[in-house]
């Protein structure tokens, strides 16, 4: 047997000894585990027209968003707002549209954010076409402090790119340790490009790009990045960025966004040629690497070695976690121990990391039985309210769904034992400057 093909083989042995039994007790008269409870459920059009989702972490303002696009038929492109006052009666308050739909081609709204910025609360929309009036159109952003009275929602910017058209497929909102808010997307072309979204909703949208994190390399000439996550580094004191994309995973200092520095590299790994959603434990340890294509399990890999500074590229996981071996996810939010994920065909599924190098599903439910559009069609996005452990999920076909899960009543890292890191920002802390 050659040397390239045995971590190879190794690996797919691997995904089938850990496919783990419990998920495949999916049927349509149990289609979830007995700890995971729906809470509320409401379709939100026809097959493949929902994408991503966003659920606003404050109690007292109940709302979900949730990008609306295009993969088939003539749906509209835009973003739903729903209202989850009643969690058994999810309602929805808002579908905006975009203008010129019928002009554009493309998916349209494919993820979606929100902020709070000077006391006023913003969502974020992206924007893909691929020909039209919009083709230049990487995001819209509302105002949508007014809720739930949906008539104050109100459009405040567009973020286009006509040098680089064709939008920006993914996005992510940080807060950043100088206290700026900064818009992280992909682009049509190599690296992400950083907007300073105080200046987006400010009026000044011309001055707003902060910067371009590049993909390194000879990788560079290929594709960009397709998603990203940024966080702060409690033991270096740094902002870092993590993206997923040509090649593999790169993990890039962003403290100064205008000169970020690459810290580490995940490349040369046996079955990953392009990067996906990538996303680091609180204390920046471990990742979580998705790989999107059939068969691909999530992958878990250490970065100790690097962060030692032992090495700069780490190019083999400790462990690997799939539902189906058969099947794939699409993304996933970490609360460290637990990885929610949105599956497609699985649905719902929820493993832990309290033992990185063994991972155990410890939920599911299956919002998609009859799947009649392939292995990506079914559960879409993905994301949970720290406060009280709302999980809520955007299926493709099915729409929106929101879930309990038995023993897990909300998230703070120090609780377990970690730093209090994930995607949910504190807009309302100034600055971490001051703990340099």
């Amino acid at each position: 047997m050659s040397q390239p093909l045995k971590p190879l083989l190794a690996s797919l042995l691997l995904l089938v000894l850990m496919a783990p039994a419990s998920s495949r007790a999916q049927t349509a008269t149990k289609p979830g585990s007995d700890n995971m409870k729906v809470q509320g459920h409401l379709p939100l059009g026809g097959p493949e027209s929902v994408a991503d989702i966003e659920l606003e972490q404050e109690l007292d303002r109940p709302y979900a968003y949730v990008a609306k696009a295009r993969y088939r038929d003539n749906y509209p492109r835009g973003m739903d707002i729903i209202d989850l006052s009643d969690p058994a009666k999810p309602k929805l308050l808002k579908r905006w549209i975009n203008s010129n739909d019928d002009l554009n081609a493309g998916v349209g709204g494919l993820d979606i954010k929100q902020f709070k910025h000077a006391g006023r609360y913003y969502v974020v929309l992206s924007m893909q076409f691929s020909q039209g009036p919009d083709r230049d159109l990487g995001a819209v952003v509302f105002d949508v402090t007014g809720l739930p009275d949906a008539s104050k929602v109100k459009e405040v910017a567009r973020i286009r790119e006509p040098e680089i058209p064709g939008g920006f497929h993914n996005i992510f909102i940080y807060k950043h340790s100088n206290g700026t808010p900064y818009l992280i997307t992909t682009i049509s072309g190599p690296g992400a490009n950083v907007y300073d979204l105080s200046k987006v909703v400010s009026g000044n949208v011309e001055d707003a790009l902060a910067g371009n994190i590049p993909v390194p390399g000879d990788q560079a000439v290929r594709r960009g990045y397709h998603d990203m996550y940024a966080a702060w580094h409690p033991d270096t004191q740094e902002d870092r960025f993590y993206g997923g994309g040509a090649g593999g995973y790169f993990i890039y200092d962003i403290t100064d966004v205008g000169n970020p520095e690459l810290r580490v590299t995940l490349t040369g790994i046996p079955g990953v040629s392009y990067g996906h959603t990538f996303t680091p434990s609180p204390d920046g340890r471990y990742v979580i690497a998705e790989t999107e294509y059939q068969y691909a399990p999530l992958r878990i890999f250490d970065l100790q070695p690097a962060l030692d500074g032992e090495r700069t590229n780490i190019n083999y996981p400790i462990s690997a976690w799939t539902a189906n071996w058969k099947n794939l996810v699409h993304n996933h939010e970490v609360r460290w121990p637990y990885v929610f994920v949105s599956g497609y065909l699985d649905g719902l599924q929820v493993f832990s990391l309290e033992d990185p190098e063994n991972p155990r599903t410890v939920g599911y439910y299956d919002t998609i039985i009859n799947a009649t559009g392939g292995v990506m069609d079914g559960a879409f996005g993905v994301d949970v309210r720290n406060a009280d452990g709302l999980i809520v999920v955007s299926d493709g076909s099915t729409g929106f769904w929101s879930f309990r899960m038995e023993g897990f009543n909300g998230w703070n890292g120090e609780d377990y034992g970690v730093p209090n890191i994930s995607s949910v920002q504190d807009w309302d802390e100034e600055s971490k400057e001051g703990t340099r």
